[in-house]
């Protein structure tokens, strides 16, 4: 077997293992599988060295890779209006498999990723500021004006017996904490399988940096009345912020509040590695380092 039909085999099993994970609801692991076999053909699309596939082929593998990061980003983002399907993915699975005899139009209406390095998860943490970033980062304040206005909801009315919960998100404490351009927080509500409960939630863009923290001191109002949650609901903060280089935003870390943890007063809470697991099954800490995310809860019950 040529070294070109041996490439092609590793990809489609790669797309198959991620569909197989995707339809067996592992959304972690398929989000994974995705984003790493995205990352092979974009590698392949940018190379200049590579003579195995010609310009149309490099096109036609660039556009799978939209694909699986447009899927990726569906299974990232409940709240999405325009869901690119598992069953849309898979028509794609003969395409990956027969590139070398495809001539036919690709099946959808998307444009490969132009010359952007797409990273395998847990990647970003381990690269260095670009130094254009440095230098648009040299010289500015600690506060800094935000960029978008958030999503945050008012309290909801009060009943009779029930209980309301607002947390106020204080800070977070990151090694690079720094070097984030416009970070904010993302927070939802979700059952043991990762379906929503509540509309997620944006905080503002954070007004202050100070050392190794990110000051927010915003308050969020949590959308449903504590009783009225399912056992095994948790509470989730997806911290993410700008990339001008790649020119997306992305989820660096997010730490969740499980109902036990629900108690009047401070809190701080441990922070993990992305992609953002809402079903709790593999967890991985950002860090060893003593760096948290800094909560305080008011519960506000009408008698």
């Amino acid at each position: 077997m040529s070294d070109v039909n041996k490439t092609l085999q590793k990809w489609h099993a790669s797309f198959r293992k991620g569909t197989d994970f995707d339809s067996w609801g592992q959304l972690v692991e398929a989000i994974d599988e995705y984003q790493i076999l995205a990352r092979q053909l974009q590698k392949e699309v940018q190379s200049t060295n590579s003579s195995d596939f010609t310009e149309d082929q490099k096109k036609t593998l660039g556009k799978i890779a939209t694909c699986l990061e447009m899927r990726s980003a569906s299974l990232q983002c409940t709240q999405a209006t325009e869901e690119f399907k598992l069953e849309d993915l898979k028509k794609l699975e003969s395409i990956i498999k027969n590139l070398l005899t495809f001539n036919k139009e690709f099946p959808f209406d998307v444009q490969p990723v132009p010359l952007r390095r797409i990273l395998a998860p847990g990647e970003e943490e381990n690269l260095e500021l670009e130094e254009e970033d440095a230098a648009a980062l040299a010289g500015s304040t600690a506060a800094f004006p935000p960029r978008a206005p958030g999503t945050l909801l008012p309290r909801l009315p009060s009943e009779p017996g029930m209980t309301l919960l607002t947390i106020r998100i204080d800070k977070i404490g990151l090694k690079d904490a720094g070097q984030c351009i416009d970070p904010y927080m993302s927070i939802s509500v979700k059952d043991l399988n990762g379906v929503d409960l509540n509309p997620m939630q944006d905080t503002p863009v954070a007004t202050k940096k100070e050392d190794i923290y990110i000051h927010f001191s915003m308050d969020v109002e949590i959308q449903r009345h504590l009783e009225k949650l399912p056992k095994g609901a948790a509470i989730f903060f997806e911290f993410k912020h700008y990339k001008p280089k790649k020119r997306f935003t992305s989820t660096k870390c997010f730490a969740f509040l499980e109902m036990d943890e629900i108690k009047p007063g401070p809190i701080v809470i441990e922070l993990y590695k992305k992609p953002t697991d809402f079903r709790r099954k593999k967890l991985q800490l950002l860090t060893k380092k003593p760096l948290y995310l800094h909560l305080h809860q008011t519960l506000h019950k009408d008698s």
